[in-house]
C-alpha cells in the first residue's frame, strides 16, 4: 500500500467515525445538550485533514527531501538556485508544520476524552476532581509542546536551513528534542486519562462481561501509546526515510487516537443496530428484573430502597438490562435511569365497631379511647418518595403522584 492510498484511506474512516460519532450523539442526547467535545472533535477532524495533506505534499511534491541527512560537503555543494534546494527547503517547512498539526489533534482529543470523562463521573467520589486537574495537565502540557516545537530553533528560519548545518536541534524530521518533547508527555497524559475509568470499571456493579467489554473500549488508549512510542522510535533510527516514515506515522497515530476515543460515544449506537444478533451478548448485562415493576412487594420495594440509598449514588452503579441510553449513563439503561414515573400509594384504614354494651344497646358517651380512635394501618408501595401527612377518611383511597 503506498502512502498516499494509507494516508487518505485512514483520513477517510477517521471522518466516518466522527461523523457516526456526530450522528450517535445527535440521536441519543440531541443538538440542543451538545458539550464542548462535540464541536472539539469535528476540529479534531479538520486539522487530521490538514495533516494528511501536508504528509502526502512531503512526498508528492518535494520528494520527501529536508534539511537532514545531508554531510556538511553536500550542503556547501548544494546551489541554492536548484530544485534540490527548493524542495528541501519547503519540506522543512511542512516538518515543522506537521509536528504543529501532529500534537493539536493529539490534545484536541485528549481534551475530548476529558470533557467525556467529566459527564461519567459527575458525583462520584474524587473522580471530578481527577476530570478537573487532567484539564490542569492537558493545557500545561499542550502550550509546553507547542512552545517547545519552534522556540528551540531561533531565528525559526533555521528550521529550513540548509547551509551550514544548522545541527540537529534545527532539522525538523529527527529533532530529538521535538521527538521527546511530544512522545513523553503524550504517553504520560494517555496513561493518566486511562486511569480515570479502568478502576471505576472494575468496582461497577455490572456483570464481568460486561465489565471486561467495557474496559477494552476504554483502554484502546493503550493502542495510542504503542503508536506514539513505535513513531518516535522510526524518527530516530529510519534514516533518509524518516520525514516519510515519521509522517506515516504521525497519520496513523492519529487516526487511531481518533476512533479508540470516539468507540465510548458510538458503543449505545453499535448496541442500537446489533440488538437482536448474535453479538449483541458481549455489550449487553445478564442481568434482567426478577419480577415486573408493579409487582413487586411493598417490603421487597422498601428494602430495595434502603439498599438503593446505601449503595447507589451514580448512574454507574446501576445494573443494566438492555443498553445504554447516553454517554451519561453508560453503564445504565433507559429503563433504569432515574426519571420522573408515576407513584401509586395505597392506604388502608381499619376502623373498630361501635362500642356496645352487654344488653345491645347503644354505647353511652364514655367510650374507651382505642373504641373511638381504632386502629390504623398503612402499605405504601413506593420506592422514591415521601408523601406528606394529610388526614384521609373512607376505607381505602388510592393517590396517584407524579
Amino acid at each position: 500500500m503506498t502512502a498516499d492510498v494509507e494516508g487518505f484511506t485512514l483520513l477517510a474512516l477517521g471522518i466516518v467515525v466522527i461523523l457516526v460519532r456526530m450522528y450517535a450523539r445527535w440521536t441519543i442526547v440531541g443538538p440542543s445538550n451538545f458539550q464542548l467535545d462535540d464541536y472539539l472533535m469535528p476540529l479534531a477532524g479538520i486539522v487530521f485533514t490538514l495533516e494528511t495533506v501536508a504528509a502526502h505534499i512531503v512526498v508528492a511534491s518535494y520528494d520527501g527531501l529536508t534539511n537532514s541527512y545531508m554531510t556538511p560537503e553536500e550542503r556547501a555543494a548544494l546551489d541554492p538556485n536548484s530544485a534540490e534546494f527548493a524542495k528541501r527547503v519547503a519540506g522543512s517547512k511542512i516538518q515543522v508544520i506537521g509536528w504543529s498539526f501532529y500534537a493539536l489533534i493529539l490534545w484536541l482529543v485528549k481534551f475530548c476524552v476529558a470533557i467525556f470523562y467529566s459527564r461519567l463521573t459527575s458525583g462520584l467520589m474524587d473522580l471530578p476532581n481527577r476530570v478537573r486537574l487532567s484539564y490542569v495537565i492537558l493545557g500545561a502540557t499542550y502550550i509546553m509542546v507547542a512552545l517547545c516545537l519552534v522556540l528551540p530553533c531561533r531565528p525559526i528560519e533555521r528550521y529550513w536551513q540548509i547551509s551550514p548545518d544548522p545541527g540537529n536541534i534545527c532539522q525538523p524530521t529527527i529533532s530529538k528534542i521535538a521527538v521527546l518533547i511530544v512522545v513523553i508527555p503524550n504517553v504520560l497524559t494517555d496513561f493518566y486519562l486511562l486511569s480515570i475509568p479502568l478502576p471505576l470499571l472494575w468496582k461497577v456493579n455490572i456483570s464481568l462481561r460486561k465489565k471486561i467489554t467495557l474496559m477494552g473500549l476504554f483502554s484502546g488508549a493503550c493502542f495510542i501509546m504503542v503508536a506514539a512510542v513505535i513513531r518516535a522510535v522510526t524518527i530516530l533510527s529510519s534514516g533518509p526515510e524518516g520525514a516519510v516514515s515519521g509522517s506515516r506515522w504521525a497519520c496513523r497515530e492519529t487516526f487511531v487516537a481518533i476512533v479508540v476515543s470516539n468507540l465510548p460515544i458510538i458503543h449505545p449506537l453499535m448496541l442500537m443496530l446489533i440488538r437482536g444478533t448474535k453479538l449483541s451478548f458481549l455489550l449487553t448485562s445478564a442481568n434482567r428484573p426478577s419480577q415486573p415493576y408493579g409487582h413487586t412487594s411493598s417490603r421487597t420495594k422498601q428494602s430495595s430502597a434502603r439498599e438503593g440509598r446505601k449503595k447507589v449514588h451514580h448512574p454507574l452503579s446501576i445494573p443494566g438490562t438492555n443498553a445504554w441510553g447516553s454517554d451519561e449513563y453508560i453503564l445504565s439503561t433507559g429503563t433504569n435511569a432515574p426519571q420522573k414515573e408515576i407513584t401509586v400509594v395505597q392506604e388502608t384504614i381499619v376502623r373498630s365497631d361501635p362500642w356496645t354494651q352487654e344488653d345491645g344497646a347503644q354505647s353511652s358517651a364514655a367510650q374507651p379511647e382505642w373504641a373511638r380512635q381504632g386502629t390504623q394501618t398503612q402499605e405504601i408501595n413506593s420506592l422514591s418518595r415521601e408523601l406528606p401527612d394529610k388526614k384521609r377518611n373512607g376505607q381505602s383511597s388510592a393517590i396517584e403522584r407524579v
